[in-house]
């Protein structure tokens, strides 16, 4: 197994702590750019491998907005040299993982399946969008065994602090105000970690090429009650809440319809929303000495 990761400012070494001592010879870690083709080539050539999973992406959307051309190269260009390099030394599996961002946004009713349109609000989506018909178009034309998996939003330990559950807890745990977009009614379904990648693993193995899957976790909560609920574990008040001014483009809603991953792939959510945040909190609560340095590093979140 190849860990392929350029190490961009939210790239940690400290989340690898571990991984060689269990899995040893089998595992090996590759600093380098999903789009740099020279680099791939070099690493498929060394290598015979089953499968691709590319989970690498410039993800943050407020980062996309000021500088879309990051999340072009990476998202777009570094899929593209991924499918063209996997097609060449005949890696039989190329899973795109990508998000429920690429359907754009919900009214107050209904949910996102495989067959909802894409409708992007943001470079990012925009970029992950480009970058699942290019997978798409290289089942078709190439016949290449492309899978696509669309996701909810993530929440769980070692997530950098910019995005929405993990840069609460630490600025509470600061005492510091909690920026919140607009009137914080914007919508989003949160999925545990742990619950995507065991989603990833059955597709992977069980999904059929040329198929998307959405994968939820059937915990729609506006971003106001997430945060209220942050405040309230860890006993902060209400008035660390400051309303900013809202995100340009932002999505008022996102849920997923995960019927079709269920019946397909005989998968399922298995954490309970309020037990997995509150082991959330804790885990960075109590592991201060992985995200102070990454504040300290960055000058980001």
């Amino acid at each position: 197994m190849s860990n392929v990761d350029v190490l961009t400012y939210a790239g940690n070494p400290a989340n690898l702590d571990g991984v060689v001592e269990e899995h040893g010879e089998r595992y090996e870690f590759f600093k380098a750019d999903i789009a740099n083709a020279d680099q791939m080539d070099a690493l498929m050539t060394e290598h015979q491998f089953y499968s691709v999973i590319n989970f690498a992406a410039e993800s943050h959307v407020d980062r996309s907005i000021n500088s879309p051309l990051n999340f072009i190269h990476t998202n777009v260009v570094g899929t593209s040299v991924l499918l063209d390099c996997a097609r060449r030394h005949g890696v039989q599996r190329f899973l795109q993982v990508s998000t429920d961002e690429v359907y754009g946004s919900l009214g107050p009713t209904g949910k996102f399946t495989e067959q909802s349109s894409l409708d992007p609000s943001s470079p990012y989506s925009a970029s992950k969008a480009g970058a699942d018909l290019l997978a798409l178009s290289c089942y078709k034309t190439y016949g290449q065994e492309v899978i696509v998996t669309r996701c909810s939003n993530n929440y769980g330990p070692y997530q950098f602090p910019e995005k929405l559950i993990p840069l609460m807890i630490v600025k509470a745990l600061r005492n510091e105000a909690l920026p919140v977009y607009g009137d914080g009614m914007n919508v989003r379904d949160w999925i545990h970690v742990q619950d995507h990648c065991a989603a990833v693993v059955a597709a992977l193995f069980e999904g059929k090429p040329g198929a998307v899957y959405n994968f939820g976790g059937g915990n729609e909560m506006p971003n106001l009650e997430t945060v209220k609920l942050i405040l309230k574990q860890l006993n902060k008040p209400e008035s660390l809440i400051s309303f900013v001014t809202d995100r340009l483009g932002h999505d008022r809603r996102y849920a997923i319809d995960f019927s079709f991953a269920q019946r397909e792939l005989k998968w399922k959510p298995l954490r309970n929303f309020d037990e997995g945040l509150a082991e959330t909190i804790d885990w960075y609560l109590h592991n201060e000495s992985w995200w102070q340095p990454l504040l300290e590093r960055t000058g980001r979140y």
